[in-house]
C-alpha cells in the first residue's frame, strides 16, 4: 500500500509551518554610517532562535540582536566602531583582532548576520590578507569574508541547552519530531516480521539466517553487516 512521501505530507496541512506569529522578531545587526551608543534593556526568549536575544535601544529605536554570554541589562554596547572592543560589540572584520572569537557574521555588507548564530556556537578569527578576513566556521570549515562585512564579538549564549538530560523516550521523540527527524524510533530487524526483514520471524530472536549480507545481493536489499573480507578464527 505504501504511505505517503515527506513533501506530499507538507501538502496536506499546516504542520510544517513554522508559528512565526509567535516569534519577537528578526535578530539583525542594524546598520549606520556613524558609530551607535546602544543600551541593553531586556533579555528575552524567542521561539524561532535557540539563543536568547537581547533587545537594546539606540536613538529612540529598539532592535533584537544575539545575545552573547556575559551580556547584562543595563549593559552598553558599541555598533560600528572601529577601536572599541568589548563583548556584545559589532565591528567590520578588519577591526577584529586575529584570535578573536565573533559570532552573527555578515556574508554580503549590511545584511545584519547569517552565520554562527546559533546558541554556543562561535567563529574564530584567523588572519587578514588583501583577499580579505579568514574565519574559522563552527563546522570548522575555513571561509574568506571581504573586509567590510560585520560581526559582533564573544559567543553566543545558551551554550548548555543540549547538556540536560531528555530522562525518557517520550521527550526524545517529540524533540527528534520538532527537529523533522521522523526515523526514530528504529525497530529492531528481529523484532519484524520475516516479510519485513530477512532476519524477521519465528517467536524468538534467533536469526535464522547470517548476518552477512551474501555475494549476489541486489542493491537495496535489507541485509546485516556488509561482508567482510574473511571469517572464522585467524590462524
Amino acid at each position: 500500500m505504501g504511505k505517503p512521501i515527506i513533501i506530499q505530507r507538507r501538502g496536506r496541512s499546516k504542520r510544517f509551518e513554522a508559528p512565526s506569529f509567535n516569534y519577537r522578531g528578526r535578530a539583525t545587526s542594524p546598520v549606520s554610517t556613524e558609530p551607535l551608543n546602544a543600551v541593553v534593556i531586556d533579555l528575552v526568549h524567542c521561539p524561532g532562535h535557540s539563543a536568547p536575544l537581547a533587545q537594546i535601544e539606540y536613538d529612540g529605536q529598539r532592535s533584537l540582536i544575539i545575545a552573547p554570554e556575559g551580556m547584562r541589562i543595563g549593559d552598553s554596547i558599541i555598533i560600528g566602531s572601529n577601536d572599541n572592543f568589548g563583548i556584545g560589540n559589532i565591528m567590520k572584520l578588519d577591526s577584529i583582532p586575529e584570535g578573536s572569537l565573533v559570532h552573527n557574521i555578515e556574508t554580503v555588507p549590511g545584511d545584519g548576520g547569517k552565520l554562527a548564530r546559533g546558541s554556543g556556537t562561535f567563529a574564530r578569527v584567523l588572519m587578514k590578507s588583501e583577499q580579505g578576513v579568514t574565519l574559522q566556521l563552527p563546522s570548522g570549515k575555513k571561509k574568506v569574508f571581504k573586509a567590510d562585512c560585520r560581526a559582533s564579538i564573544g559567543v553566543v549564549a545558551g551554550s548548555g541547552r543540549k547538556e540536560k538530560p531528555l530522562l525518557k523516550a517520550g521527550k526524545n521523540y517529540y524533540a527528534l519530531r520538532r527537529a523533522r527527524k521522523r526515523m526514530w524510533p528504529v525497530v529492531r530487524k528481529v523484532a519484524m516480521n520475516s516479510v519485513a526483514h530477512p532476519f524477521g520471524g519465528k517467536h524468538t530472536h534467533k536469526k535464522g539466517r547470517p548476518n552477512i549480507a551474501p555475494k549476489n545481493a541486489p542493491p537495496g536489499r535489507n541485509v546485516g553487516k556488509i561482508r567482510p573480507r574473511r571469517t572464522g578464527r585467524q590462524r
